[in-house]
């Protein structure tokens, strides 16, 4: 039951995901094609898993299960994600859902036709700390709401 999930190779906001896990005594799968330090604890695990483009996306997707929490701005995992039951959150705090993931991937595709037509686009904005307080802020309800959800499933 409710485990985190974080596509780590260029999460921004490990620290805040081992905090609130820490607080709520979670597990941690940080998922990266290369090794990296994490803190030295049980309840944090790094999978490295091969080079190839959606290693680390598929790895996840065979592990995610209904209850379990995924980190990520990758649109494509957060839609592959929710398909199994899992709630998804990008670093910015940003909440992926059934009903805001399909405009997610629309504005995802939109955005890599401009960019191959030669149009730039830039990239995401830098994480400020807004966004971090944001993420804390989600991540801590979406704990809770699965906690409450999966109490009221279980009895």
């Amino acid at each position: 039951m409710l485990h985190i999930f974080v596509d780590a190779d260029a999460c921004p906001v490990k620290p805040e995901v081992y905090r609130v896990a820490n607080r709520y005594h979670l597990d941690v799968t940080l998922v990266a094609n290369s090794w990296m330090r994490i803190p030295n604890e049980r309840s944090v695990v790094l999978e490295v898993v091969g080079d190839g483009l959606d290693a680390a996306d598929d790895w996840i997707v065979d592990h995610v299960q209904l209850y379990d929490i995924v980190v990520t701005a990758d649109i494509l995992l957060a839609s592959r994600c929710l398909k199994k039951g899992a709630r998804v959150i990008g670093s910015s705090g940003k909440l992926f859902t059934e009903n805001n993931i399909g405009d997610a991937v629309a504005t995802r595709d939109l955005l890599a036709e401009l960019r191959s037509a030669g149009e730039m686009t830039g990239g995401p904005p830098p994480l400020q700390k807004r966004d971090r307080s944001r993420f804390l802020h989600q991540l801590d309800e979406v704990i809770q709401s699965i906690r409450r959800q999966y109490s009221l499933n279980s009895t």
